[in-house]
């Protein structure tokens, strides 16, 4: 057996010269027609299953409807307290989060593999028996809006609202945000009449992942497999952005830091220059060695941190650029990011910016493949998003072969002062 020299280091391999592999999902149908995709990996007892429902605020009748239903899932059946339901779960250390975004609404459950069956009924109770008790309703809209008090105190919860506004337009689901009115305005029957519509006979798609149980299948056709699975017809909305380009917002005549936001539209993960534009975007500001990093925060001390990225929605998308600065320094930052996309279009990144890129992104791209709950999300973002298959691996090629050419045409096409919104809340 031969011995390893200590004494001389291991070669260093560039992260491009990793052949990524996305592990296979297995797919199953329960008896409604209802598709499970599933990862069996992973060395502890343990599981992830998420229940994803079309039923986004994207279907909502009136603001925050959706997020609402999703929310007080947890919060009462006809036989049993929230305080019973949550219980239940924390016997059992299980953890049931739900969450709601533009098109989809979840739950999410991690458990110990072997308490699967114990808990299964008690989530099927909560898709077909949810009673929205009136008083759960007041609590919950009391603690929403004491929390969105708090929050329109942070010129940075301000601004991310009111980006999305001005990108989207204020109807737009992109675009709608919480008010307090809107708060007061909900009612247990808009809550039961959308429970009723996108969960009871709405749209289910279910994600599984980690050590599965040999009967994985028959527990969830058991408990699930009879559920109404219905259609639920795709909602297209107009995007109607704001006519001014530029806004200074005062939201705190005391406070010393302003919250920046630079967005402009983008096309969705379908496009052909989305993938190269996350190359260019890392160059830009995706990640702390990024160009506006450097200046911004290493060179001009005018921000702890400054990001750029592409927002991850599904119909829509738009290049969002985000910081918080000193608030007398706000201006020059603008003007510092616009000079960092005047580089990006006017001479090409060089061959060693490209690969540390090139290397980050791969990097990146190997932690989020570590272990089944990673691996099952990068399969759900490519399902629901009606993706093709082979996306990972084109996505993988891309990053590793497209050229400093590529991104300044991107950055003729994309990063142009002129097609962004301009915020500053202070």
């Amino acid at each position: 057996m031969e011995l390893i020299n200590r004494k001389q280091p291991p070669a260093i391999k560039d992260a491009v010269e990793f052949n990524l592999q996305l592990k296979p999902y297995q797919k199953f149908v329960l008896n409604n027609g209802v598709p499970v995709y599933s990862i069996e990996a992973g060395t502890e007892d343990v599981l992830q299953v998420e229940w994803v429902f079309m039923a986004g605020n994207s279907f909502e009748k009136a603001n925050l409807v959706a997020a609402s239903t999703n929310f007080l899932l947890k919060n009462g059946t006809t036989t049993k307290t929230a305080f019973q339901i949550n219980d239940h779960f924390e016997y059992y250390g299980a953890y049931l989060n739900r969450s709601c975004n533009n098109e989809t609404a979840t739950l999410n459950l991690h458990c110990l593999s072997k308490y699967l069956p114990h808990l299964l009924p008690v989530i099927k109770e909560l898709l077909v028996d949810s009673v929205f008790p009136q008083e759960e309703i007041a609590t919950y809209k009391q603690n929403m809006k004491q929390r969105l008090n708090v929050n329109l105190k942070k010129s940075d919860f301000v601004a991310s609202r009111l980006i999305d506004t001005y990108l989207f337009g204020e109807q737009h689901p992109y675009g709608r945000y919480s008010r307090f009115e809107d708060f007061d305005a909900i009612t247990r029957e808009q809550l039961l009449e959308f429970y009723k519509n996108y969960y009871q006979n709405g749209k289910l798609v279910l994600f599984v992942a980690g050590k599965l149980p040999d009967n994985i299948f028959d527990l969830l056709n058991q408990h699930f497999g009879d559920l109404n699975n219905g259609e639920v017809a795709k909602v297209e909305s107009a995007i109607q952005p704001a006519g001014e380009k530029k806004y200074r917002v005062t939201n705190d005549t005391t406070g010393v830091q302003g919250a920046i936001r630079i967005g402009s539209l983008f096309p969705n993960r379908h496009h052909p220059d989305f993938i190269k534009a996350q190359v260019l975007n890392n160059v830009f500001g995706g990640f702390f060695g990024s160009r506006l990093m450097g200046n911004i925060r290493e060179e001009k001390g005018y921000t702890y941190g400054i990001y750029s990225y592409l927002q991850n929605h599904m119909q829509h998308s738009a290049w969002i650029i985000s910081t918080e600065a000193g608030r007398d320094v706000c201006e020059a930052t603008i003007t510092e990011v616009y000079k960092e996309m005047a580089k990006l279009r006017k001479k090409p990144v060089s061959d060693e910016e490209l690969l540390l890129v090139r290397n980050y992104m791969i990097g990146t791209i190997l932690g989020d493949l570590d272990g089944p709950f990673h691996i099952i999300n990068r399969w759900k973002s490519i399902i629901l998003n009606s993706l093709e298959e082979d996306y990972f691996y084109k996505q993988v090629h891309t990053i590793k072969t497209v050229s400093a050419s590529e991104l300044q045409q991107l950055a003729n096409k994309y990063l142009v002062p002129e097609n962004f919104y301009e915020l500053v809340v202070v």
